[in-house]
């Protein structure tokens, strides 16, 4: 079983920027069929964040806040420059407050990307901090998102922030609590017993989720068709420029080491799309959700792209030790 499961999660890793955006067609086209189960989706999400957080325990999250700057920088850029270069360009194109400006920066204020702790690893970033930032800014995600659309939309977009923080507090923080306090509780080794059936129903779920949310927002696509031209190329725009901030944005750093810097890149060119689907959908119109929704099929494949990059012109050097590998290396093989 064991064998079979890590088969099965290096197949879904290698061929993810083709499953993702395989399971949103797949979504558009079984649209009716699906709909009836778009309500699963909140508790599907719930499940993959509780799996993700039994990687991670107190420990990991002592180590990165003992060394707060990457932590710090990494939000400013995420949640405070980012949203104000998405709100620009979506006042340029769009208007100040289009439902496709509020997508736009929705796209920016939700939490880090589960997927981007593989990418790090893959990239050969800090694992550790990457993982810590996801658990750290999903925690923080029922007072940051409903507050930063307050501040950026002020009275313009109605929508109920008290709904939207009890089920962030429901569906994220919850079973990242229960995550975290299993993880302490079997000293880490839950994640690695429970692996061979988790970690796969959690590609599956995390491709569910995608699934049911393109088939909620399907029926509202024909009208929308003549926008896609502008709507597509501002995603990428907002996409490459996170990767950008994040990766540029890790030289203000005193001495910028390789693996922050790559790991700053990825958490914050990478969101947790499938949470911003189901907010977009439950609070936005349909048409909010659609970079959203465009957003999950532009990251991934720039995240190869990404990779790429950094295998051909920011190689790593062997003779790199980086400081926080002895002190966590131990704990990142159980990740």
């Amino acid at each position: 079983m064991r064998r079979w499961s890590e088969s099965f999660t290096q197949w879904y890793e290698k061929y993810m920027f083709l499953i993702i955006p395989g399971s949103l067609l797949i979504g558009f086209l079984l649209s009716h069929s699906l709909l009836p189960y778009v309500s699963w989706s909140p508790y599907i999400f719930g499940y993959v964040t509780l799996v993700m957080a039994l990687g991670c325990g107190l420990g990991h999250l002592k180590w990165v806040m003992k060394r707060p700057a990457p932590i710090v920088l990494v939000l400013v850029l995420s949640h405070i420059v980012a949203p104000i270069l998405a709100f620009g360009l979506g006042w340029l194109l769009f208007g100040a407050y289009s439902d496709y400006t509020v997508g736009l920066v929705l796209f920016t204020i939700i939490p880090f990307g589960v997927s981007s702790v593989l990418w790090v690893g893959l990239s050969h970033g800090n694992v550790a901090l990457m993982l810590a930032l996801v658990v750290i800014d999903s925690a923080l995600s029922p007072f940051v998102v409903p507050f930063l659309i307050e501040v950026f939309f002020e009275t313009q977009i109605t929508f109920d922030s008290l709904s939207l923080m009890k089920d962030l507090l429901v569906i994220v923080v919850l079973p990242t609590i229960i995550g975290v306090a299993l993880y302490e509780l079997s000293r880490g080794k839950l994640k690695n017993i429970t692996a061979p059936i988790a970690v796969p129903l959690s590609k599956i779920g995390f491709t569910s989720v995608v699934m049911l949310n393109a088939a909620a927002i399907a029926p509202h696509l024909i009208d929308l068709k003549r926008d896609m031209l502008v709507v597509i190329p501002a995603v990428i725009i907002i996409v490459t420029v996170s990767y950008i901030l994040g990766y540029l944005g890790g030289n203000l750093m005193r001495s910028p080491e390789r693996e922050i810097k790559v790991t700053m890149s990825y958490a914050t060119g990478m969101r947790n799309i499938s949470l911003g689907m189901v907010i977009a959908m439950s609070y936005f119109s349909p048409k909010a959700s659609v970079p959203v929704v465009l957003g999950i099929m532009v990251q991934q494949p720039l995240a190869t792209l990404f990779h790429a990059y950094l295998r051909r012109w920011v190689p790593v050097q062997e003779a790199e030790s980086p400081p926080w590998t002895s002190k966590t290396e131990q704990g990142s093989k159980n990740i």
